[in-house]
C-alpha cells in the first residue's frame, strides 16, 4: 500500500482521532486510580494492573477503529459499507470523538485544578486513614506547674503510637503549636496531613490521675474512639499502652507480637524517677537551644536514673542533652557534661541495646563530643531502622551529612524529614541554616517563611531571615526585620542586632548597647565573650587604640579563666585567638586555631578567622588569600564571623583591603544573583 495512501485512510477511518480520544481518557482514568484507589487501601498492584490493561488495549482499540464504524444500525465492518455511506458514517463519528476529546479534556483540566487548591491536601501525597496527630493535652490541675506532666503523657502516647509500624504518626514538636481544644479539626489535618486527631486533658492531684481521650475523624468531627481513665501515678503506664492499643483498633491498624510486646514494657517501677524524667522532656523538647534549659534538663534526667539506675529511656535522653550542653560550653564544668554522656550511653547500651533512643543518644555522643563522624551515622542509621516513620533519625543524619561534606544529601534527609513533621519548627530551622550555609538565600527564604506562617512572630526567623539580607548586603530589610524584636543580650537576634549597627557605621550605638550587655546579669559565658570581642572591635574603628587593647586584654584574662574553670580548653578559642593577633602574638593565636578539627562545615569559618588574624597583625596578602578559602566554602559563622557579600563590602575590619583588586574580585563573587530576593 502507498504509505500517502495509507496515512489518508488513517485519517478518514478516524483512526487519529480515536488514538487521541483513547490517550486522553487512559491519562485520566490512570490519574483517577492512583488518587482513589489508596483512599479505599486498594493494594497498588491494581493500579498496575489497570495501567497494564490500557497499554494493551491501546492497539486493540486502533484496530478496532480501523476495522469497524458505529451506524445507526449497530457496529459493522468498514469494508461492508458503501463509500458514500462510510464517508457520511465516519463524519458523524469524528464528531462524536471529537467531544469525547473535548469532554476529556475538561475532565483533566477540572483534575489538575483541583489538585491545586488548599484544601486538596500536599502535593503528591495523599491522607492515610491511618494517621494521627496527638495535640497537646489539656492540664486540668489546679496547681498550673503541672504542666509539665500534661505534656509529658501526651508525649508518651504519641511515642507509643510511633512505634506501630502501621500508623503514621506526628511528631510532638509539630503538634505543640496547636491548643488543646481546637475549633477547626479539618484545617488542622489538612496542615498535618492526617486523617485523626487525638484529644486529650490531665488532672494531676497527689498520686492520682485523671486523663480523658477522644480520637476525631478531622475532615467529619466523627468521634472515632473516647475514654476516661481513673489511676494511681504508678499505674500511669498501663493507661499509655491502652490508648495506643484502642487507637490502634480504631484504626484498623494491625499490631505484630514485637509491637505488642514494646506497648507492654514499662520503662520504670519508680513514680518519683518518671516525674522527674517528664520534667527533664518538658526542658528537652522546648524549641530553640537555650543554655539555661538544657542545664536544667540533665538536672532531671540525672535525678531520674539516680531514683531508678535501670531507667534506660532516661539514660539515654541524659546522654543526649549533655552531650549537647558540652558542645555548646554550657555551664561551670563543661568536661563534666562530656563525661555524663559517656557514662549515659555505655549504661543505656547495657541496658537496653537494641533500643532506638540508645542509638540516637549514641550518634549524638560520637557527633558532638567525639567528632566521630562515620561513627554518629552508623548509629543514626540503625535508630533509623528501630523508627522509620518519626524525622528524629532523619535530622540526626540530615544534621551530620553537612559535616561530611555531603551536602545534597543532608537536604534529601531534611526534606524526608519535614515529610514526616511538617510543622517542626526546629527541624525547619536547621533546614533553612544549611540552604543558608549553601548561600542558597532563596530557598532559605522560603522555609523561613513557612516557620512564620506556622508561628508569624517566630524570633528565630524573623532573626535568620534579618541575617539573609545583611549576607546580601539589604540593610534595609534586615532593619525592618530587625525593628520587630525586643533587644535581649541571651538571645541570638542580640548578636544581629548588633552588627546591623556596625555595618551601617553607627559605632556609638553598637557601643552603648554591648557595653550595656556585657555587665547584665547572668549572662552566660559564651555570649560575654563574643560580645567583649565586639567591643573590642568597635573601639578600634573609633580610633580608641588604647580602649581596644585594654578590652582584648579584658577578654584573653576572662576567657582563660572560664577555660580553667570550666576545664575545657575549645571554651572560647575564636575570641581568645582574636585577642592574641589583636595584641600582638599572630602566632599563637595560629596556633589556637590550628588545634581546631576541620570538617566541611567550618572550613570557611576558620579560614575567615585565620583572615582576621592577619588583618589585626596587618598581613593583608595572608588575609586576602584565606578570604579567597573562606568565599568558597559553605558560610556558617553568621554576620559578623564569616564571608558574605554584605559582610565583606561593610565589615569596617576590611577597610583596608578596598580597592585592592584581589580583594574586589572575592567580594564580586559573592555578589547576589540578578533575580535573588
Amino acid at each position: 500500500m502507498n504509505p500517502t495512501n495509507f496515512l489518508t485512510e488513517l485519517k478518514r477511518r478516524n483512526v487519529y482521532r480515536a488514538a487521541v480520544a483513547y490517550g486522553i481518557v487512559a491519562w485520566f482514568l490512570t490519574q483517577l486510580t492512583t488518587q482513589v484507589f489508596p483512599f479505599f487501601e486498594i493494594p497498588n498492584s491494581a493500579v498496575r494492573f489497570v495501567v497494564i490493561a490500557l497499554a494493551v488495549g491501546f492497539p486493540i482499540a486502533m484496530l478496532l477503529s480501523w476495522l469497524y464504524e458505529l451506524t445507526p444500525e449497530g457496529i459493522v465492518r468498514t469494508e461492508d459499507l458503501q463509500p458514500a455511506q462510510a464517508r457520511s458514517i465516519q463524519r458523524a463519528s469524528g464528531r462524536i470523538l471529537d467531544f469525547i476529546i473535548i469532554g476529556a479534556l475538561l475532565l483533566v483540566i477540572a483534575m489538575l485544578i483541583v489538585g491545586r487548591l488548599p484544601f486538596y491536601g500536599r502535593p503528591g501525597e495523599s491522607i492515610s486513614e491511618k494517621s494521627v496527630a496527638v495535640l497537646p493535652f489539656e492540664n486540668l490541675s489546679r496547681d498550673p506547674d503541672n504542666a509539665y506532666f500534661a505534656s509529658g503523657v501526651q508525649n508518651e502516647i504519641l511515642t507509643r503510637l510511633a512505634k506501630i509500624a502501621a500508623l503514621k504518626v506526628i511528631s510532638h514538636t509539630s503538634t505543640q503549636q496547636y491548643p488543646s481544644r481546637p475549633g477547626n479539626l479539618r484545617e488542622i489535618g489538612r496542615q498535618l496531613g492526617v486523617a485523626n486527631v487525638l484529644e486529650g486533658s490531665v488532672q494531676k492531684a497527689a498520686d492520682q490521675v485523671h486523663i480523658n481521650v477522644q480520637l476525631i475523624r478531622a475532615a467529619t468531627d466523627e468521634h472515632l474512639w473516647a475514654e476516661s481513665y481513673e489511676r494511681k501515678l504508678e499505674n500511669i503506664f498501663s493507661i499509655q499502652r491502652e490508648v495506643a492499643t484502642s487507637v490502634a483498633e480504631a484504626l484498623k491498624a494491625r499490631l505484630t507480637g514485637a509491637e505488642e510486646q514494646a506497648l507492654e514494657q514499662k520503662p520504670t517501677s519508680s513514680p518519683q524517677a518518671y516525674d522527674a524524667y517528664l520534667r527533664g522532656l518538658a526542658f528537652a523538647l522546648r524549641p530553640s537551644y537555650y543554655e539555661r534549659n538544657t542545664l536544667a534538663a540533665v538536672e532531671r534526667f540525672s535525678e531520674a536514673v539516680k531514683l531508678d539506675p535501670k531507667f534506660a529511656v532516661a539514660w539515654a535522653w541524659l546522654a543526649r542533652v549533655s552531650a549537647l550542653g558540652y558542645s555548646n560550653s554550657a555551664g561551670n564544668d563543661v568536661a563534666a557534661l562530656r563525661e555524663t554522656a559517656k557514662d549515659a550511653v555505655a549504661k543505656v547500651t547495657q541496658l537496653q541495646p537494641n533500643l532506638g533512643e540508645a542509638f540516637l543518644a549514641q550518634g549524638y555522643f560520637h557527633y558532638y563530643c567525639e567528632r566521630n563522624y562515620d561513627a554518629a551515622i552508623a548509629s543514626f542509621e540503625k535508630a533509623r531502622q528501630l523508627a522509620p516513620k518519626t524525622s528524629d533519625a532523619l535530622e540526626a543524619l540530615a544534621l551530620v551529612s553537612r559535616r561530611k561534606g555531603k551536602w545534597q544529601q543532608s537536604l534529601e534527609y531534611f526534606r524526608q524529614a519535614t515529610e514526616i513533621d511538617p510543622r517542626n519548627i526546629s527541624l525547619l530551622a536547621s533546614y533553612g541554616d544549611t540552604y543558608v550555609e549553601l548561600r542558597e538565600y532563596s530557598s532559605a527564604l522560603k522555609t523561613y517563611d513557612q516557620i512564620l506562617e506556622i508561628s508569624p512572630d517566630n524570633a528565630d526567623a524573623l532573626v535568620s531571615k534579618a541575617e539573609i539580607h545583611q549576607m546580601e548586603g539589604n540593610l534595609s530589610e534586615a532593619a525592618m526585620l530587625l525593628s520587630r524584636m525586643r533587644s535581649d543580650p541571651s538571645s541570638e537576634a542580640f548578636v544581629v542586632q548588633i552588627w546591623q549597627r556596625i555595618y551601617e557605621r553607627r559605632f556609638a550605638d553598637a557601643i552603648a548597647m554591648v557595653s550595656d550587655a556585657i555587665t547584665a546579669p547572668d549572662l552566660p559565658s559564651w555570649p560575654k565573650a563574643i560580645y567583649r570581642a565586639t567591643l573590642a572591635d568597635l573601639k578600634a574603628f573609633t580610633g580608641d587604640t588604647i580602649g581596644a587593647r585594654t578590652a582584648w586584654q579584658q577578654l584573653r584574662d576572662e576567657v582563660e579563666s572560664s577555660r580553667r574553670q570550666m576545664k575545657e580548653e575549645r571554651f572560647g578559642f575564636s575570641v581568645l585567638a582574636a585577642a592574641d593577633a589583636a595584641l600582638g602574638d599572630q602566632r599563637k593565636a595560629l596556633a589556637i586555631v590550628d588545634q581546631v578539627p576541620v570538617d566541611s562545615l567550618n572550613v570557611g569559618v576558620l579560614a575567615y578567622l585565620r583572615a582576621r588574624i592577619a588583618i589585626y597583625a596587618g598581613d593583608k596578602d595572608s588575609a586576602i588569600e584565606q578570604l579567597a578559602i573562606s568565599a568558597h566554602n559553605p558560610v556558617s559563622g553568621g554576620s559578623g564571623f564569616s564571608a558574605s557579600y554584605g559582610d565583606l563590602k561593610l565589615n569596617p575590619v576590611w577597610d583596608t583591603l578596598r580597592g585592592d583588586p584581589r580583594f574586589e574580585k572575592i567580594v564580586a563573587s559573592l555578589a547576589p544573583k540578578k533575580g535573588s530576593p
